[in-house]
């Protein structure tokens, strides 16, 4: 499947390039997070209004591979104008795509079911199973969302 491959391949280098929600928050209304893979150095830095259990707004900063910056792009743009519990629905069906065991941490979604999210853009990331030194990158931003929207949660 090369040519999925390659669709894959500009999909995740077009949020690379032109990434979705780039930018700050003012803190507050904003929470702000940090994630960090010292293993490679990404550096993810995500900013998330939380009103009325919706992600009214999220911006993300940072540096990094274009795994985990593409990934930040497409996380964004995905979860904006959801509730926290389609976004645990999201993280739910995104952590089983990129094959990670659940965490007891991160809470199951309280309602409907994670396989029918459909990820969009997301998707593209799938392949990087196949490296699975690769799968922080790709999941550091859903860490960090999670961090800000409990925190976010906390504050309310």
């Amino acid at each position: 499947m090369p040519d999925l491959e390659d669709l894959y391949r500009e999909i995740i280098l077009d949020h690379y390039r032109n990434p979705r929600n780039r930018g700050e928050l003012e803190t507050p209304p904003a929470v702000r997070a940090e994630g960090f893979n010292p293993l490679c150095g990404d550096e993810v830095i995500i900013y998330v209004q939380v009103a009325d259990g919706v992600i009214e707004d999220i911006k993300f900063g940072g540096q990094g591979c274009s795994i985990s910056q593409a990934s930040s792009s497409m996380m964004s743009a995905a979860v904006k104008g959801r509730t926290v519990e389609e976004l645990q629905q999201f993280n739910h069906a995104f952590r089983s795509m990129m094959s990670i065991e659940p965490d007891p941490d991160d809470p199951a979604p309280t309602n409907g079911n994670s396989a029918d999210v459909k990820l969009g853009d997301l998707e593209a990331l799938k392949g990087v199973v196949k490296f699975p030194v690769r799968i922080k990158c790709a999941t550091l931003s859903w860490h960090t969302l999670t961090q800000a929207v409990e925190e976010a949660q906390a504050d309310s």
